[in-house]
């Protein structure tokens, strides 16, 4: 696997890059420029849904603060060469299975949720999702029903449903999660 990323290094990256101090960044995603600096500094880690509001306002997707490069002759993508999303307060490691979603009409994540790890927030955004539990078992969350979805079984719903999910059992939840547009 590569080194990890240091996620409040590349939300400085993105927000200096397009030309953005902290506190216009804080109004944006309507939090105060103390957890911006938090998070740049690396003493919070951002939930899924402050880390979409982050994105959007710096006009990126979620994966633009793991990438590091990209080239598009990468056609495939080794398990030592996949990108790893992760962040402590998930307890979910999300591995994108390409390297560049520039010009791709999906984004494929290989995902794996400890118990009790999850999104920890309700979020939304454009587009659907595609999902197909490999392991364990996924409880998803959407407009406040709750779906126990099971080894072998899939999901599928539109993105701009309000969603949230996690694993309350006790072993790993593993998923393939397919989202289109790529937008995380």
């Amino acid at each position: 696997m590569h080194d990890s990323i240091d996620i409040g290094k590349k939300i400085r990256e993105l927000r200096e890059a397009k030309g953005l101090n902290i506190k216009q960044l804080s109004v944006a995603v309507e939090c105060t420029p103390s957890l911006i600096s938090q998070f740049e500094r690396g003493k919070a880690d951002p939930s899924i849904s402050m880390l979409k509001k982050i994105a959007k306002a710096l006009n990126v997707n979620i994966v633009d603060f793991f990438m590091r490069s990209m080239n598009d002759e990468d056609v495939i993508t080794k398990v030592q060469d996949r990108i790893d999303i992760q962040l402590k307060r998930w307890d979910a490691k999300i591995q994108s299975l390409v390297k560049n979603v520039t010009n791709k009409k999906m984004q494929p994540f290989y995902t794996v949720i400890k118990p009790g790890g999850g999104s920890h927030g309700v979020y939304t955004h454009e587009g659907e999702e595609f999902g197909f539990i490999l392991q364990g078992e996924l409880e998803l969350m959407l407009n406040d029903k709750i779906h126990k979805v099971r080894a072998k079984e899939s999901f599928y719903f539109n993105s701009q449903i309000p969603h949230n999910w996690g694993n309350s059992g006790k072993e790993d939840a593993v998923v393939l999660w397919v989202i289109t547009p790529p937008t995380f």
